[in-house]
């Protein structure tokens, strides 16, 4: 699902909102995770799961056009993990 698909979904299910109104909660939403994220923090929806970032260390990676080394410089990257019951929903078994 794409985010016109969610805001699409959610004004059928809310149809007393307007789209505007929806696209606006949405990027309302997506907006807060990410400066939670950017800020070091993390975001726990229970139920759904929990978003944090991890740490990437600084690297040497390789141009897959011609094979020449590239500095791949130290990074954070988004990271999601499950929570119990999306893993059962989805029929997932817990590590």
């Amino acid at each position: 699902m794409i985010r016109s698909e969610l805001v699409a979904a959610l004004t059928r299910d809310h149809p007393d909102l307007a789209g505007s109104e929806v696209e606006r909660i949405v990027t309302c939403i997506f907006d807060a995770i990410t400066a939670r994220l950017a800020s070091g923090g993390r975001v726990e929806l229970r139920g759904f799961g929990t978003f944090t970032t991890r740490a990437r260390d600084a690297r040497t990676g390789r141009n897959p056009r011609t094979g020449e080394p590239v500095d791949v410089d130290a990074k954070r990257v988004p990271y999601f993990k499950p929570g119990k019951e999306m893993r059962a929903r989805l029929n997932i078994k817990d590590d």
